[in-house]
């Protein structure tokens, strides 16, 4: 049987391999590093602002952490089962339909990534001129450093990774530093478990804690990008499954002691009345210098986070040009470093263009839903291969979700419990974020269409 022509062209684009560069240390670092952005740092205090007492705020983000852990679980045994290129993007695919992972990949590339480097870059922005004093627009700065990691990503995984790694060191060290501040230089502590409550429990109570928990599961998201690099991981099956639960639980022990640390160091009331929580604490425990030093230390955040999205994500749209879903050169690898060049540059451009337009804290209003929904639809990708794997003789070896299937039913829940907040919360933002959704559905058709008539 002869190939079509149009298959040829498709080997001549992707001749080249993705080559597997990125070892456990660096996957664990770009698990972290696809958690941890500017937001730990910032918006802790809308949790406080919901709930009021020392140990229901930390309570949430002891339950979101549980969330997050849950998740890990989940992602190890799909990473374990399918070390694909595009991680969420395959398991949709293969579990399902092709049509539910390119719609997955469409909002990743017009809503969910992009919104969110816009945002980073911005903010990345702002500190770098308020820490450096240079006169310059935000703008400007913005987009020298989308360039900048561009390059540095397209150079290849290697390099990419292990700049994702130093920078992620650099975010460890900042959480760290604001930690021990709170926790041991504080003049004069406030409680951190007690009160317990500030009133009977009650719906209100309860509604007001899953309100909190909103931006607490959303701080936490982020881990699954690490899959979307799976292809290029050394031995994927064992590290990548390592590399999740390791990750994830060291941003757990990271998020609930820094939450200590503002507790401790502002209470209940302070913190829920700063917008700058971490900058608050740093003031209080050691001066203008401690300030200035945090500001360092969230800029630097901003900029691993950004590092990490260029890193991964593209390679979404790499695995959808594959499989004749997308513009056939986003496929395409480069020779010599082993990259999808294309798909990297295609997924910066559009987020220099976003950020540009000044719409990205529309779209991040958007990226809440859309996230959620696609963690617990992929999260039930773990029932269908269980199932497919019933009738087989031999029990397929290799790492299983704990608790299965009760640990998977109770992520979903939440999962889709974020959703129906933000639905009833938010529905305009929602509802657009939903039609970005269903217009992916023509689209994917068109690229089905043109795919079976090549």
């Amino acid at each position: 049987m002869h190939a079509s022509p149009s298959q040829n062209v498709d080997k001549a684009v992707s001749g080249h391999k993705l080559a597997r560069q990125v070892g456990l240390f660096d996957a664990t670092m770009v698990v972290m590093g696809g958690i941890v952005g500017s937001g730990i740092f910032i918006s802790a205090y809308v949790v406080a602002r919901q709930v009021h007492t020392p140990v229901l705020i930390l309570g949430a983000w002891i339950v979101g952490g549980v969330t997050a852990m849950l998740g890990a679980f989940i992602y190890a045994e799909l990473a374990d089962r399918m070390p694909d290129v595009g991680g969420q993007y395959a398991y949709l695919r293969e579990a399902y339909h092709p049509a539910l992972g390119f719609l997955y990949g469409w909002v990743l590339l017009l809503v969910i990534q992009t919104g969110g480097m816009a945002a980073v870059t911005v903010t990345f922005a702002k500190y770098f001129l308020e820490l450096t004093g240079l006169a310059g627009g935000e703008r400007a700065i913005a987009i020298i450093t989308l360039t900048l990691l561009t390059l540095v990503n397209c150079a290849g995984v290697k390099l990419g990774s292990k700049v994702q790694s130093g920078l992620m060191v650099l975010r460890i060290a900042a959480m760290a530093g604001v930690v021990i501040a709170g926790l041991l230089l504080v003049r004069s502590p406030q409680p951190l478990l007690k009160p317990v409550l500030d009133q009977h429990v009650s719906w209100s109570l309860l509604a007001a804690f899953g309100t909190a928990l909103v931006p607490v599961l959303f701080a936490y998201g982020g881990w699954q990008t690490s899959c979307f690099i799976a292809a290029e991981i050394k031995e994927p099956r064992k590290n990548l499954p390592r590399a999740l639960l390791i990750g994830v639980a060291a941003v757990v022990v990271l998020y609930v002691g820094i939450n200590a640390a503002y507790v401790r160091t502002l209470g209940p009331a302070a913190l829920a009345a700063t917008t700058v929580p971490a900058t608050a604490t740093m003031r209080l425990t050691m001066g203008e210098g401690g300030a200035q030093l945090i500001a360092l230390g969230i800029a630097i955040s901003t900029l691993g986070f950004l590092s990490q999205s260029v890193l991964t994500a593209p390679r979404v749209y790499f695995a959808m040009a594959e499989d004749g879903l997308f513009f056939r050169r986003v496929a395409s690898v480069n020779a010599r470093t082993h990259v999808p060049v294309v798909a990297i540059v295609l997924q910066s451009v559009w987020a220099a263009v976003v950020a540009l337009s000044g719409r990205y804290e529309q779209i991040l209003n958007y990226v809440v839903s859309m996230d959620f929904l696609f963690f617990g639809i992929t999260a039930s990708c773990l029932f269908v291969f269980r199932r497919r794997e019933r009738g087989l003789t031999l029990s397929r070896a290799g790492y299983r979700a704990p608790g299965h299937p009760f640990t998977t039913i109770m992520f979903i829940a939440i999962c889709w419990l974020v959703v129906a907040t933000s639905i009833w919360r938010y529905p305009s933002n929602t509802l657009i974020g939903m039609l970005f959704l269903v217009l992916g559905l023509p689209v994917y058709f068109l690229w089905h269409r043109r795919q079976n008539h090549a």
